[in-house]
């Protein structure tokens, strides 16, 4: 049996600017898209094993049940099938299904014996998934794949099943790095960054529901030349204003100062209140609200702002430092509801 682990991704800046610069291949008026985007220290564990004539995957999930295993036909059209059907595995098939249209290989066998990644939170649980399938058939069966070539195939198997989600989520196939991407049409570049310093991260999970598919849907119809104010703010917001953003936010990463960043992000999440969430009903968010205006998070945290496409899904915090972090966990959980996630962003250990 192989082993494999792929963690999530958690974007501190750029939301949506992924797919928003992507539409720069047929309208070049508008900006580039950039994010700054870490892998999470939580994630998918698995061991595969080669089928000869199925694809079959099973899960344990974060709330202790199991999923599956589910097995389909490892045939072209029998997975595109699932993955166009709701079934809960439907960007494992839609993964299977590119790489059997692309390579010659047979069926696999994926179990996720650990599964510790907040599902549906916005820290790319699918694209998780997507990603470890990919590099699942690669190791399986010696297919040499590139990190961007499994990335290129979890995009693929992902759109593949419906998502409408840009090229940001499959990042986390470069592990638990920080990275600053930058999205220009068809084209994307993947750059390392060193932190300056130890940045004290909280993510927050909050326990509630989002719908990421609706909030794409809603938010690509204000693309690329849609008329009216509300779809022109939407472009502003993803295009002009988060390169102004995403800028100082890789200032503030490179010289350590927290404090700078946690107000970035209170200046980041103003600005998607103020032109972006207007545009889709299901960005409403009123757990969110309540831990980023939380009195405690006030006194414990620089700063804060949603996760993702945002929405009820996840919060971040920049907090203040690790018994700050601590305390703060402990108080949000206890009056909120919530369960928080520490990450510490730390510079490696070659720049010291």
């Amino acid at each position: 049996m192989i082993e494999l682990f792929v963690p999530g991704r958690l974007c501190l800046f750029g939301e949506h600017s992924d797919w928003a610069g992507g539409y720069r291949a047929s309208r070049p008026a508008l900006a580039p898209g950039y994010c700054l985007v870490a892998g999470t220290d939580q994630g998918l564990t698995a061991r595969l094993e080669r089928r000869p004539r199925s694809f079959e995957i099973a899960s344990a999930l974060p709330d202790g049940r199991r999923a599956g295993p589910v097995r389909i036909e490892a045939e072209p059209d029998a997975l595109e099938a699932v993955a166009r059907s709701d079934d809960f595995m439907s960007y494992a098939a839609g993964v299977a299904a590119v790489i059997r249209r692309r390579y010659a290989v047979g069926g696999l066998f994926v179990e996720i014996t650990r599964a510790d990644l907040p599902i549906r939170k916005g820290l790319s649980s699918s694209a998780a998934l997507c990603v470890l399938v990919a590099r699942a058939y690669s190791e399986a069966y010696g297919l040499m794949l590139s990190t961007r070539e499994e990335m290129e195939l979890a995009y693929a198997g992902e759109r593949l099943a419906g998502s409408e989600c840009g090229r940001m989520d499959q990042v986390c196939a470069y592990g638990r790095r920080l990275s600053f991407l930058t999205f220009d049409g068809s084209e994307f570049d993947v750059e390392p960054l060193e932190p300056g310093a130890s940045f004290e991260l909280l993510i927050v999970d909050l326990r509630s529901d989002k719908d990421t598919r609706r909030i794409l849907t809603d938010l690509n119809a204000c693309f690329p030349d849609t008329p009216g104010e509300r779809a022109a703010g939407v472009r502003e917001a993803l295009g002009r204003c988060n390169a102004e953003l995403l800028a100082r936010a890789r200032r503030a990463v490179g010289c350590g100062d927290a404090a700078a960043l946690g107000a970035l992000m209170r200046e980041a999440q103003a600005l998607f209140d103020a032109k972006v969430a207007p545009a889709s009903a299901a960005l409403a968010a009123p757990r969110l609200r309540a831990v980023l205006t939380h009195t405690a998070t006030g006194r414990l945290a620089y700063g804060g702002k949603g996760v993702g496409s945002q929405g009820d899904g996840c919060a971040q915090l920049v907090t203040r430092g690790p018994a700050e972090r601590a305390e703060l966990s402990a108080i949000l959980e206890r009056e909120l509801g919530v369960r928080a996630l520490p990450l510490t962003l730390r510079p490696s250990p070659a720049a010291g």
